[in-house]
């Protein structure tokens, strides 16, 4: 990632009061095509991170759906690409959520996303 991307990173974390927590290049986020298409508002919720997977999801629009096909495995590296309006919140840790529009922006932490069978 970019110095300035990783800045702005951080700076989310400090205006929560949150450490950071790493997601790496090499890992993977779920994301829904209709984020890859821009779709507003984008959504994005950490659960806790395995092997290999940060523990980001990551939708557009007002619809969340179960459906097993939903959301796509993407490496963080590629979002830079495909989805950068997401990159500044991906340092939170798991239990937060983003929503924004590129203008408009809330953040919250939600602790049932750190329940084991959310």
């Amino acid at each position: 990632m970019k110095p300035v991307i990783r800045q702005s990173q951080e700076q989310v974390c400090a205006q929560f009061s949150v450490e950071v927590f790493e997601a790496f290049d090499g890992e993977k986020v779920g994301i829904s095509e209709t984020a890859l298409h821009g779709l507003m508002p984008l959504n994005g919720l950490r659960h806790p991170s395995t092997a290999g997977v940060t523990g980001w999801y990551i939708w557009g629009g007002e619809e969340f759906s179960y459906a097993d096909d939903f959301f796509k495995p993407m490496h963080l590296a590629h979002l830079e690409k495909t989805c950068e309006l997401c990159l500044k919140f991906l340092l939170l840790p798991p239990g937060w959520r983003f929503l924004t529009d590129g203008t408009y922006e809330d953040v919250w932490f939600d602790p049932a996303l750190l329940e084991l069978d959310s």
